[in-house]
């Protein structure tokens, strides 16, 4: 892949602080192959508006005043890419680390932690390839948990809009209240120390998770959800670049 020219976004301008602590390290998960997306190069690397896909995510994060270092999860073969081909592009404020990504993303945010600074309070998981996150849903899921002594973590997910089937087989079984039905996305935040312990009980019991809230769950710990919106998506085939790039290219126009 050829190095994408700076686009002006690369030195967009910071949320402006105020007096929020930079307490949180940010897990930006790139280690996937994205087989699905049928792209050799992998979904994090093919270009988004001017810049490699996985960019935008980690704008998004050093643009968040809450955040005070970045760990970009990657498959140790691409780091050297990562540096060049992204890196090397951003005008970022931030600490920027890598980390080796495992064999399933459990594994990689295991990896990622095991590089945060002990002084950081919170972290926060985030998917690479959902490029569209805002630098104000990243900080209303801190501090959501900031605020609240009681939560283990807290999640962006958006509320279910589709009716929903229980089906065995091809029968529908059962038609449950989609009110209580919330789709997670990330960033996922949580205490450090509550996903550190999670991720070591999930080695220990050889438990895979669906997502790092539901390990933190499964050992007792309360997960509260914030809004978000649909333009949150992840990149997982390539119609869903199409509309990355239309939703992306909209907000850069204004």
């Amino acid at each position: 892949m050829s190095a994408p020219a700076p686009c002006p976004c690369a030195r967009a301008e910071r949320v402006g602080s105020g007096d929020v602590p930079a307490d949180t390290c940010a897990i930006i998960v790139a280690g996937g192959s994205g087989e699905r997306f049928g792209d050799p190069r992998g979904k994090q690397f093919v270009e988004l508006c001017g810049l490699p896909l996985m960019s935008w995510s980690i704008m998004a994060f050093d643009r968040a005043p809450s955040v005070a270092r970045i760990v970009v999860v990657c498959a140790p073969e691409r780091s050297s890419q990562v540096e060049k081909d992204v890196l090397s592009q951003l005008t970022l404020a931030k600490p920027v680390v890598l980390a080796p990504s495992g064999v399933t993303r459990q594994d990689s945010v295991r990896s990622g932690l095991g590089v945060v600074p002990r002084e950081l309070e919170f972290v926060a998981v985030h998917d690479a390839a959902r490029p569209l996150v805002e630098t104000e849903q990243i900080e209303a899921c801190v501090a959501a948990v900031r605020a609240d002594a009681s939560l283990a973590g807290a999640i962006l997910a958006m509320r279910s809009i589709d009716t929903l089937k229980l089906v065995e087989g091809t029968t529908i079984i059962a038609t449950p209240d989609r009110s209580f039905y919330w789709a997670a996305q990330t960033p996922q935040v949580f205490r450090t120390a509550r996903l550190a312990a999670a991720h070591r009980a999930a080695v220990r019991d050889e438990y895979q998770g669906t997502d790092d809230a539901s390990l933190v769950e499964r050992l007792g710990g309360r997960v509260r959800v914030v809004e978000s919106t649909r333009d949150n998506i992840k990149v997982t085939m390539p119609e869903d670049l199409a509309i990355a790039e239309a939703t992306l290219g909209q907000r850069l126009l204004t």
